[in-house]
C-alpha cells in the first residue's frame, strides 16, 4: 500500500511574495477558499484601491454582496487588522476575511467579538493558511477556519447587546426613581442610580434591607433578609412572620412571605405586574410614584419590629 503523508513546508517555501504569488494565485483559485468557509466567492478585482490602501482581494458572496480578504503570510499584527477593518467600512463588505500564517490569540478574540456585536447581517473569519506537499508533489495551500460567525455567537452577542440596553435603562429608571423620591422621603437619601434590577434601602439593621425592584415585566418592593447565617436568617423571619395579620392589616394589602426553606435569605415581597415596567417608559412617572409609596408603607410597619428583633 503505497500511502505517503502531507507535509507541513514553510509557507515561503511555496509563496516567496506575497502579492505577487499568493494573492494571485488566490485570484486564480477562490474556491479553495470558498469551499472551507461554505460561502460562494467571486472575485471582482485584485489590489483594488481604498484611498491609499489597496485590498487584497475584492469578491461578491452568491448574494451579491461585497467580501473583502486580506492576506498575511506571517503571524497576524495590529497592522492588517486595522486594515482589515479599514476595508469593510469603506468598501461597505458585508464579510471580512481575514488569511494568516498564525493569529495571535490576542487578534483571535478579536475577531470573535466583533461577531458577537456586529449585525448579523456582518461576518468575520480568521483563517490560517499553511503550505503542504506530499513527497515531491506540487505545493499546495491548506486553510483552517479559526474563527466565524456562528448561531451562538450571534445569540450570546444579542444577549449582551440586550443586557447593555437594560443596564442603560435600569440606571435611567433608578436616577427618576431617587430624584422624585427627595421630595418625600428622606429613605434612600444617600443612594446613586445602580445598573441592577434592584436598589438597595437600609433598614437600620446590617444584613435586613429594603430593595426597590424594577423587572422586564413588573416592578415591587422587599424586605431581604440576609445576615450572614442561615439560621439566624429564618429566626428573623420567624418573629416577623409571627406578627404577619397585624403587618399586613396596617399596610393596607396582602405581602408575599417567603422563608425560603432550600437558601440562606428570607423575603417579603410587594410586587405589581399591571403598573408598569422596565420597558414602558411612558409610564415611569406614575410606577416610581407606587413605588416610593409602598417604600414609605414598607418602612413604617418594619422598621421598628426589625429593631425590636432579639436574637
Amino acid at each position: 500500500m503505497n500511502i505517503r503523508k502531507i507535509e507541513i513546508v514553510p509557507i515561503r517555501d511555496a509563496f516567496r511574495h506575497e502579492a505577487l504569488n499568493f494573492t494571485y494565485w488566490l485570484e486564480q483559485n477562490i474556491d479553495a477558499l470558498s469551499e472551507r468557509l461554505g460561502l460562494q466567492l467571486t472575485v471582482l478585482e485584485r489590489e483594488k484601491s481604498v484611498g491609499s490602501f489597496n485590498v487584497d482581494l475584492f469578491c461578491e458572496d452568491e448574494t451579491g454582496n461585497t467580501v473583502i480578504v486580506e492576506n498575511q503570510l506571517e503571524t497576524s499584527d495590529h497592522d492588517h487588522l486595522g486594515k482589515l477593518l479599514t476595508y469593510i467600512v469603506n468598501l461597505e463588505a458585508k464579510t471580512a476575511i481575514w488569511v494568516t500564517t498564525d493569529v495571535r490569540p490576542e487578534h483571535l478574540k478579536v475577531v470573535s467579538w466583533l461577531n458577537e456585536t456586529t449585525g448579523a447581517d456582518t461576518s468575520f473569519y480568521a483563517v490560517k493558511v499553511e503550505a503542504i506537499r506530499i513527497g515531491d508533489s506540487p505545493f499546495a495551500p491548506l486553510f483552517t477556519v479559526l474563527s466565524g460567525p456562528d448561531k451562538q455567537t450571534r445569540d450570546i452577542g444579542e444577549q449582551k447587546k440586550e443586557l447593555a440596553e437594560r443596564h442603560i435603562l435600569r440606571e435611567e429608571f433608578w436616577t427618576g426613581l431617587l430624584e422624585r423620591s427627595k421630595t418625600r422621603t428622606s429613605l434612600a437619601a444617600n443612594r446613586s442610580p445602580s445598573r441592577s434590577h434592584w436598589l438597595s434601602v437600609a433598614t437600620g439593621r446590617s444584613g435586613i434591607n429594603y430593595n426597590y425592584l424594577i423587572l422586564k415585566d413588573g416592578a415591587g418592593v422587599d424586605l431581604y433578609i440576609d445576615v450572614g447565617n442561615q439560621d439566624k436568617n429564618k429566626a428573623i423571619f420567624d418573629q416577623l412572620h409571627a406578627e404577619r395579620e397585624a403587618i399586613e392589616r396596617e399596610f393596607g394589602e396582602k405581602l408575599d412571605w417567603r422563608r425560603l426553606d432550600h437558601k440562606r435569605a428570607s423575603r417579603v415581597v410587594m410586587s405589581y405586574r399591571n403598573r408598569g415596567n422596565l420597558h414602558e417608559k411612558d409610564k415611569w412617572d406614575e410606577l416610581q410614584e407606587v413605588m416610593i409609596d409602598m417604600m414609605i408603607r414598607f418602612d413604617k410597619v418594619f422598621r421598628n419590629r426589625i429593631n425590636r428583633i432579639q436574637l
